[in-house]
């Protein structure tokens, strides 16, 4: 079958994407994103993942998430955090038309601190917030920010109260999640910790992985497919 490439014929396909051609050519469209090979270029070693990248491997963790047998995941995309923290519910109101996040068991929230990449996951079974940072930083705020857009939300469009205090809130430990050990990897530990998570599997990878991540992410983007 197709979704069962020879590692041989993988890894050939996973070159010519970071080699051959321009940097303007189109290695992949869904999501309404288009993926260029300069954005292809940024899962090289030590690359910096930007906001296509992410935004288009949350798409495919959605996709995923369809499946029998799956926890059903909302993603939100990367720009989402920055503008309500830096607004207000009214900012981010529209982006959520026609949708009922609570309908969701999990909600993944990618965020973009300047340099850092984050994740915050909010599980709607356990009613709990989650945050983790690879590089271990504390996000309680994050947390909270959180809450209260879920508060109005649910105000908003169900006209349901949440009980705030009935959820629990939590930055991760550097003893309960991988660490990164350099400057760059952030971006994939995002996508790794949002992969694990809407598969409902413990977090069990590391540093060391991080180089085959890449490469696997590079044809999973280019075929749209998750292996």
């Amino acid at each position: 079958s197709p979704w069962n490439p020879s590692l041989q014929a993988m890894e050939s396909e996973i070159s010519a994407a970071f080699a051959s051609g321009e940097p303007e050519d189109i290695l992949s469209r869904a999501f309404k994103l288009t993926v260029t090979r300069e954005d292809i270029c940024t899962l090289q070693p030590l690359g910096w993942l930007n906001d296509r990248i992410m935004n288009f491997y949350m798409g495919l963790l959605v996709e995923r998430s369809k499946k029998e047998g799956y926890p059903a995941v909302y993603a939100f995309n990367t720009f989402f955090y920055s503008k309500l923290s830096s607004a207000s519910h009214k900012a981010v109101k529209k982006w959520t038309k026609g949708v009922d996040i609570f309908e969701h068991d999990v909600i993944l929230v990618p965020i973009h601190l300047r340099i850092h990449w984050t994740l915050l996951v909010v599980d709607l079974r356990e009613k709990t917030i989650k945050y983790f940072d690879s590089l271990g930083q504390k996000g309680d705020h994050i947390c909270k920010t959180v809450l209260k857009y879920l508060e109005e939300e649910s105000k908003e469009k169900r006209n349901i109260e949440l009980t705030a205090s009935e959820w629990t809130l939590h930055s991760m430990g550097t003893e309960e999640i991988p660490q990164q050990n350099n400057g760059s990897d952030c971006g994939v530990f995002v996508c790794k910790f949002a992969d694990f998570i809407s598969r409902d599997k413990p977090i069990i990878f590391n540093p060391e992985h991080m180089p085959y991540f890449r490469r696997k992410m590079v044809w999973e983007i280019i075929h749209q497919q998750l292996l």
